[in-house]
């Protein structure tokens, strides 16, 4: 049996564990969340480095894209290099392919997303896969990237002025402790009621809102009027939370099993270990060879009140 364990620095309350078989292969899928406590991932991480097949890092990015440049946060690759032996991912991979083909697969399979539709990214620069594809169907798409990163009410409208800001601001950012960009731990579940009110525009203005489910919970408003959320990592309660914000659908990019869906790092991971080849010599065309033969599909989640 290969294992694949994720380590997060979110919140321990949304571990899980499932057995699973995919292409032949039982996969044990683990997520191990250490509460925000930096030296406690770095940690784990050393303990189960050689001892699973794969490990993802969850809670953080390590890189993130604005067009072809690439910015790598500190923090994120002082815990991938923490790992010797055993391959470690950040979930970039998988953003870059399965969540180009969701979009694609919304636009050709369903109405749900269409020349035009009002999209709200809650950040652009760890999904640009997905911002790109948004732009290229011609969808009205606001980048948060200065909003939710950064609390700066400025919202981007092109991914030319997203490249340039990038440009500028992620070389001094990504030097930042991560928590100071990101919710991580118990900040996870706070709530800052200013600046839900501040920025409720940009939510209530959209058709759709896309990203990191945190980032979008993170100021979301008490009442919504039948938005779409496309993302990837919820539980059951997150379901009945988004529910009960006035969510029509849910989109949901990675796989569920047993009731929720996985992060992009542990599925990066889980392709990582069936390719059995380092994560930096596997191709595009690879991983989505794979997901071909793995037919995964977005999910779809009616939410009725």
């Amino acid at each position: 049996m290969k294992r694949v364990v994720s380590v997060s620095l979110g919140t321990s309350r949304r571990d899980h564990k499932v057995i699973v078989e995919l292409l032949g292969e039982q996969f044990e899928i683990s997520r191990i969340g250490v509460d925000g406590d930096f030296d406690r991932a770095l940690a784990k991480l050393r303990e189960l480095d050689g001892q699973v097949d794969a490990i993802g890092l969850g809670g953080i990015d390590v890189f993130v894209y604005a067009g072809n440049k690439r910015y790598a946060f500190q923090d994120g690759l002082k815990m991938m290099e923490s790992v010797k032996t055993t391959p470690v991912v950040d979930g970039s991979g998988l953003k870059n392919t399965l969540e180009r083909e969701t979009v694609k697969y919304l636009l050709r399979e369903t109405d749900l997303v269409k020349k035009g539709s009002r999209v709200l990214m809650v950040s652009a620069v760890d999904r640009f896969g997905m911002a790109e594809t948004f732009d290229e169907a011609e969808c009205d798409v606001t980048f948060g990237d200065l909003i939710f990163a950064a609390g700066i009410p400025y919202p981007i409208k092109t991914l030319e002025e997203l490249k340039e800001i990038a440009q500028k601001l992620l070389p001094e950012m990504t030097k930042l402790p991560f928590h100071m960009l990101y919710p991580t731990g118990k900040k996870q579940e706070a709530r800052d009621d200013e600046k839900t009110k501040k920025f409720a525009q940009y939510y209530e203005e959209a058709e759709i809102i896309a990203g990191d489910f945190h980032l979008i919970k993170r100021y979301l408003p008490d009442e919504l009027g039948g938005q779409i959320i496309i993302t990837n990592t919820t539980t059951t309660d997150d379901i009945e939370y988004l529910k009960g914000k006035g969510i029509s659908k849910i989109v949901t990019t990675t796989p569920v099993f047993e009731g929720r869906s996985f992060g992009t790092n542990v599925m990066e991971g889980v392709l990582v270990a069936l390719l059995g080849k380092p994560w930096a010599d596997i191709s595009t065309d690879e991983y989505l060879d794979l997901l071909n033969k793995l037919q995964f599909k977005p999910r779809i989640i009616e939410l009725k009140s």
